[in-house]
């Protein structure tokens, strides 16, 4: 299988497929054809199955080592259920951690429920799958970037974008497979 820093350097992805270059942006963009496989929705679905069971396993065993979870969502999606001053706080979106202090994490096909506690005082929320922007483990360096799908999330939510980061900051071959994610933090 070709690794990132390989497909990144590809001179054509062949039928169906482009790859796009600009050289204002960092990274390049593959877009779908009109007709043919759906890529990005395919790749959206196996970024959230990954975290699905990824919080599937801590729902059952709890976190173990130093795993801890910072999870960005949008507090707009229709399903978002979260508690008003959080809504009022961060009407679009915000990031919740999963580390020492959360209870009854319950995952659902459609997303999860826990427990935080906010002030001294526990608060249930719901956040679909959907709604998700972001999934990152700090501990070992691992994060996704998800495209939230519901309307008024997105400017153009027939077209949800896979990005994949050039590799040229890495000076060893040991780093080709990795994927920074420093340019799709908001600042």
């Amino acid at each position: 299988m070709a690794s990132v820093a390989q497909l990144a350097r590809a001179p054509d992805c062949g039928p169906g497929g482009r790859w796009f270059n600009s050289s204002h942006s960092p990274h390049l963009i593959l877009e779908k054809e009109l007709s043919g496989f759906n890529y990005d929705e395919l790749v959206q679905k196996a970024l959230v199955s990954v975290v699905k069971e990824v919080l599937s396993d801590v729902a059952v065993s709890g976190l173990s080592g130093n795993h801890h979870f910072y999870i960005r969502f949008r507090t707009d999606h229709p399903m978002t259920r979260v508690p008003g001053f959080l809504k009022e706080r961060h009407p679009e979106e915000v990031m919740i951690v999963l580390q020492h202090q959360f209870w009854n994490l319950k995952v659902s096909n459609d997303g999860f429920s826990v427990e935080l506690s906010f002030n001294a005082i526990r608060e249930s929320l719901f956040i679909p799958f959907n709604a998700l922007t972001a999934f990152v483990d700090p501990s070992v360096k691992f994060a996704l970037q998800f495209t939230p799908r519901f309307n008024g999330g997105d400017p153009d939510p027939e077209k949800p974008k896979v990005s994949v980061l050039k590799n040229e900051e890495t000076s060893s071959k040991s780093e080709d497979n990795i994927i920074r994610f420093d340019s799709f933090r908001k600042k």
